[in-house]
């Protein structure tokens, strides 16, 4: 009852840390996954409601679900996309699982052969260093990592179970409650994100280190070595055939800028920094934002790739010498390691995300505090001292935790920070005008629009983006102060940018603002989508797909604008034109029907001209 009261305290202590980010607006791809998506915008709460929106993550794939349903019952609580809403639900989830891990912790260090008391003092020191770690702040406070989040609350619980069941078996039991236990949170762990998949990783790094396979039936040791072989075996068979042919890519690969190859050795110098951001987590270390993060294009370039691939090996080798010695260490170096399997391989995801650490640094604060307590004895110092240090430590943490939620508690001082640690990267710029046009959306006043524009005019001082032009375009839309220079800009950007994925993502923008009734020049709009059709990445049905987005949107009375360029760029005989020409017919938009008859006319005349 004590520890479960020190528990509680301790958890308060966390949400107290947290709390003065609970004000900061939504961020990045809070956007696409949560404001942007309609179905979790519920009113009624029933199943029906909940599991589609719980299926509403990568248009339905059921990946996720989990979160993609507590976004939906936020929503209807609060009857609207209140962000603080959101940030308290997080936060609650993240004092859970603080509970929890406590329990966790002290269930490994009494297996570890820790006295009870040492083992609860262990267990709440740890538990505070993990949960206030300032690191934690963009697993936290960014919304849509409540799918990180939720996925480490479940795998927690399920190696706590996993110890239990353990426990249980090494005194001659069965575990069969623990065990059913520890299959239901991984289940759930798996509908939250899908690296949880990695849970019989994680386990068998106890077995390595901790259990050690032991059991008071010879048949139950017998039984965990055979499953744990065959599991390894499937892994590698699973990784060779499945995974590298799946997700590997070794050449080009669309969409980004380095291949399975590259991605691996740069994930060298991300991991090295992770270590680096838990050792020494001040807030200029911390920007949150690395899309600018330099790939690394063989063992020497950038230099640091080598070493940092050297540390690793190093850390690696270094903990399985130590597995029966310090199996605590042990345990938390690999643990990390294994945390980040999945974000650190072949798969072509972003480089960088600093939420990835929220479970694996789990592993490497148990290994940390392990070091220093071994430290702490080797100098023979007294019990009372080794508790100081670690109150300093959790202090010194928590400072820093309280000053980033200060800093995240703002979407403007949170911009600032962003694009002061990131100059260069558009996302960061983006976030900074975006913080002032949600306060204007919110009270109208058009001061903070002028904010917007300024913020995005001073971040073309350091970068240039079709994107940052476009919404420079989109702010003074409303204003009512769009120039042509701005049109010329916008364009010249378009020009100048080699990814057409960009291109096209911010004539989207664009798009779908003058869909929504923004004073945007429709014939600016569309020189600037041949100016991207000049480079030879798009074709005619671009232009029908506008302009079925804009015949299907409010401001239908404008489609015919893009339908005539559609007609002009389209070969005579084109069957869509003919299934465009039908449809207009039976809606009743016969003066349409003629304008794009006369240009096909036009257009027939003028092949059979060029042929002849």
């Amino acid at each position: 009852m004590r520890f479960t009261l020190s528990t509680f305290v301790v958890v308060l202590l966390v949400i107290v840390v947290f709390l003065p980010g609970l004000n900061g607006g939504f961020l990045l791809d809070d956007g696409i996954n949560i404001l942007s998506n309609y179905v979790l915008y519920i009113h009624e709460l029933n199943i029906n409601n909940l599991i589609y929106a719980g299926l509403s993550f990568h248009d339905g794939d059921g990946t996720r679900a989990l979160p993609m349903a507590s976004f939906a019952f936020d929503y209807w609580r609060t009857g609207s996309m209140d962000a603080s809403a959101f940030k308290a639900t997080n936060i609650f989830i993240h004092a859970i699982t603080t509970f929890f891990l406590a329990f966790f912790f002290r269930r490994l260090l009494l297996i570890a052969k820790w006295t009870p008391q040492q083992a609860a003092w262990g267990a709440l020191i740890l538990t505070t260093l993990w949960a206030v770690h300032p690191l934690q702040i963009s697993s936290v406070l960014y919304i849509v990592q409540r799918m990180q989040t939720m996925a480490t609350l479940f795998v927690v619980l399920s190696l706590w179970m996993y110890l239990l069941m353990r426990q249980n078996q090494i005194v001659g039991g069965r575990g069969r409650i623990q065990g059913i236990g520890v299959i239901i949170f991984w289940f759930l762990a798996l509908i939250c994100k899908d690296d949880a998949v990695l849970l019989p990783v994680f386990t068998l790094l106890l077995e390595l280190t901790v259990l050690r396979f032991q059991a008071g039936q010879a048949v139950v040791t017998r039984g965990l070595k055979q499953c744990y072989s065959l599991f390894v075996v499937l892994g590698i068979v699973a990784y060779c055939f499945v995974i590298i042919p799946k997700y590997g890519c070794w050449n080009i690969c669309p969409g980004r800028d380095f291949n399975s190859g590259e991605r691996l050795l740069t994930q060298g110098r991300v991991l090295v920094m992770y270590l680096g951001q838990i050792i020494l987590p001040l807030s200029d270390r911390l920007p949150f934002i690395y899309e600018d993060y330099p790939v690394s294009r063989s063992l020497f370039q950038p230099w640091a790739t080598l070493p940092s691939l050297f540390i690793i090996t190093a850390l690696i080798v270094w903990a399985w010498c130590w597995r029966y010695s310090r199996p605590l260490f042990a345990f938390g170096v690999l643990l990390f390691f294994a945390g980040h399997l999945i974000s650190s391989n072949i798969i072509l995801l972003e480089l960088v995300f600093e939420h990835r650490n929220h479970f694996p640094m789990i592993g490497i604060i148990l290994a940390l505090s392990d070091l220093i307590l071994l430290i702490c004895q080797r100098l023979k110092l007294k019990q009372q001292v080794i508790y100081g240090v670690f109150a300093i430590i959790m202090l010194l943490l928590g400072a820093s935790t309280l000053y980033q939620s200060y800093i995240w508690g703002d979407a403007a001082r949170l911009g600032q920070k962003l694009t002061k640690l990131s100059p260069v990267s558009v996302r960061a710029w983006t976030q900074y005008a975006a913080a002032y046009f949600d306060r204007y959306n919110f009270t109208k006043n058009p001061q903070y629009l002028t904010s917007a524009i300024s913020v995005t005019e001073q971040a073309l001082q350091h970068v240039s983006s079709p994107s940052l032009t476009a919404n420079i375009i989109i702010y003074k839309s409303i204003l009512g102060t769009t120039e042509t220079r701005d049109w010329q800009l916008y364009q010249d950007s378009l020009r100048a940018t080699s990814d057409e994925r960009v291109n096209k993502q911010s004539l989207d923008a664009l798009l779908d603002n003058f869909m929504k009734g923004f004073n945007i020049d429709e014939n600016r709009l569309l020189e600037s989508m041949e100016v991207i059709e000049k480079k030879g990445n798009v074709d005619a049905l671009w232009y029908f797909e506008a302009a079925n987005k804009v015949y299907n949107s409010k401001r239908r009375d404008h489609a015919i604008v893009f339908f005539r360029k559609f007609v002009d760029v389209s070969s005579v005989d084109e069957p869509t034109v003919k299934a465009l020409l039908d449809g207009l017919t039976a809606g009743g938009y016969k003066e349409w029907v003629n304008e794009l008859q006369e240009i096909r006319k036009h257009k027939s005349e003028k092949n059979s001209e060029s042929n002849f």
